[in-house]
């Protein structure tokens, strides 16, 4: 609900601040007196029209300050949705927005700037305005089709249709992707399996290059090792004179002497061991030397392997240096595999896919069956109902009807339409006998909107989430008796629920969160402007808006205040809304007993 407006230097409103109660609230005051400011005021808050140049003259700027309260969950979650902030229910909002004389303007929420589109859709969600054209909730058919869903109780299957449609939806595109590729999905695979296939077939080994180059080295240098091995051998042991043969000479002759000098003893076994250890080492290498053999068919064997392994580091490594240049080769192999089996898996989920896809069709069409059975039901329950009330309103030959239309199925990927089944609804109203059933949305005349309106939300209240409702020019061309009808139906549109935890609050509140945040039986605010004060009787909050000039010649200014009535103040405004300024006791005493009549 709306708590609090508060103007500043808005055309002729200097400094006012309002004050609104639950239940009805009806502004009225002279012709002129700028009854219809507070409402565009309103509007400009929301974004809902643009100020132009309403600043007030001679004022730098101008602002217009709201303070709303959001007690039904979904309705604060979305307005949190929308407007990027955490909502709770029941905690206060506070809008406000400056005009600068410049042209500028700016708006925040919760003392957080905002834009204008965030703030405009979010304002949508908490005032329905009546008499303008141009933002009105009920006059989008994705609204009605969701009022109307409520007053079926069908908002579950809505629920689940929007949820299997989603579902499918993502379905849909999964599989294009999965038909779209299929080509390249079938060549990749056909590539990393011919891949996969002469890696295998190479069987590369960690490790191996390594020793594979080495043993290259040796047999290309085969004849040179031998004979430099050989030689080697030969001076060390087998030729005359050799190495060993002359250290087994010193050994000996260093034995000997120690018997003579003992202190020779140490020097001579160093020799002695070093003789043994060339000894071994001699052995060691003619061993060697007469390993070694020449085989042709082994180095053409090593250069056949290296010139495999070779081809499969050039297409598969990864060209950097390492100690073992076949790694990189094995890593991929295993990725690629990863890719075959991931590759092959696609063309079985795509099976699985449509079998999902089936499913989800088929409880989408149960779904949409049950959703159109609910809604022609409650449409049918609907339709005499307004018409009783059109009645009532002095339309007596207006006629209202709901029309349907069925919708295709469609489950393209990120497509809109259809979220909420397979039927779009437009209430149709024929205004005059004689023509033609036309959208709610095509009426021309504000006043007879406001009460086509009034008719539809009377019965549709307990439906309708949106909690603050504006009429203005409900009265246009109506009398005194219709009067007392629009004034009895504006008052039990907006009566409260005891549950309502709202409904117990004081009109002046600190910003905080509700102790409740419980759903609650839905109930309206109303503002209204009215001329009638068979209207403003039924007022749970009567508001005056009244001009004055001050100042002379060129300094005069045109102020309007807006102030609650009660009382004998109260009856004096409904006296002279009745007599103009010819007050008389007797026209006193009407706006008593219309006062009167309408609380009882």
């Amino acid at each position: 609900m709306l708590r609090e407006l508060h103007i500043r230097n808005l055309a002729v409103i200097e400094d006012a601040k309002v004050e609104f109660a639950p239940g009805l609230n009806v502004f009225t005051g002279q012709t002129g007196a700028g009854k219809s400011l507070v409402i565009g005021a309103f509007e400009v808050l929301l974004g809902l029209r643009t100020a132009g140049d309403m600043i007030r003259p001679g004022a730098d700027q101008a602002g217009v300050t709201g303070l709303f309260e959001v007690h039904h969950p979904e309705i604060a979650q979305q307005i949190g949705d929308v407007l990027d902030q955490t909502i709770e229910p029941g905690e206060q909002l506070l809008i406000t927005r400056k005009l600068f004389a410049s042209g500028r303007s700016s708006v925040s929420v919760n003392g957080l700037p905002v834009t204008n589109a965030m703030v405009k859709q979010a304002g949508q969600l908490l005032v329905d305005i009546h008499g303008q054209h141009d933002h009105q909730h009920l006059l989008k058919p994705s609204n009605q089709l969701s009022i109307l869903d409520a007053f079926a109780k069908c908002t579950d299957d809505r629920q689940r249709f929007a949820g299997t449609l989603a579902e499918l939806r993502e379905l849909t595109r999964t599989r294009q992707e999965l038909t779209a590729g299929s080509d390249l999905r079938r060549q990749q695979l056909e590539l990393y399996e011919f891949q996969a296939n002469e890696i295998d077939a190479a069987e590369p080994q960690p490790g191996e290059f390594p020793e594979l180059q080495a043993r290259h080295q040796v047999l290309g240098s085969l004849q040179r090792i031998k004979q430099d091995a050989g030689s080697a051998h030969a001076a060390l042991y087998e030729a005359e004179g050799s190495v060993g043969e002359r250290l087994q000479v010193i050994t000996h002759l260093l034995l000997e002497l120690t018997e003579i000098d003992p202190s020779l003893g140490e020097i001579a076994e160093q020799v002695r061991g070093s003789t043994l250890a060339l000894q071994e080492s001699a052995f060691e290498l003619g061993r060697y030397v007469d390993r070694l053999e020449h085989d042709p068919a082994e180095i053409v064997e090593v250069d056949d392997r290296l010139n495999v392994l070779n081809r499969l580091i050039s297409k598969y490594g990864d060209g950097q240096k390492s100690d073992d240049p076949l790694a990189p080769v094995i890593t991929y192999r295993r990725e690629i595999g990863e890719k075959i089996d991931d590759l092959r898996s696609m063309d079985n989920d795509l099976g699985g896919i449509d079998q999902r896809i089936e499913g989800c069709r088929n409880e989408l069409t149960d779904t949409a069956k049950r959703l159109t059975k609910a809604r022609a039901a409650a449409a049918k329950t609907v339709q005499p109902l307004v018409q009783a009330q059109f009645k009532e309103l002095g339309m007596a030959e207006a006629e209202f009807d709901i029309g349907f239309e069925s919708l295709a199925l469609d489950d393209t990927p990120g497509s809109l339409p259809g979220a909420s089944g397979l039927d779009a609804v437009e209430m149709l109203v024929r205004t005059n006998p004689g023509q033609p059933m036309q959208p709610l949305r095509k009426i021309a005349s504000g006043g007879e909107m406001s009460r086509i309106m009034l008719a539809i939300k009377s019965v549709l209240a307990g439906s309708d989430r949106i909690s603050v409702l504006v009429f203005d020019e409900i009265d246009a061309n109506i009398g005194g008796r219709l009067g007392t009808v629009i004034g009895k139906k504006l008052r039990n549109l907006a009566q409260r629920s005891p549950q309502d935890p709202a409904a117990q609050k004081p009109l002046k509140t600190l910003r905080s969160k509700s102790a409740s945040a419980t759903s609650h039986t839905p109930s309206h605010q109303i503002l209204c402007i009215s001329h009638l004060p068979q209207i403003a009787a039924f007022a749970d909050n009567h508001l005056r808006i009244t001009k004055s000039v001050t100042g002379k010649g060129k300094a005069r200014q045109t102020h309007t205040t807006v102030s609650p009535i009660t009382g004998k103040t109260r009856v004096e405004e409904l006296a002279e809304m009745m007599a103009g300024k010819q007050v008389t006791a007797t026209t006193r005493k009407q706006a008593r007993e219309l006062i009167s009549a309408a609380g009882d």
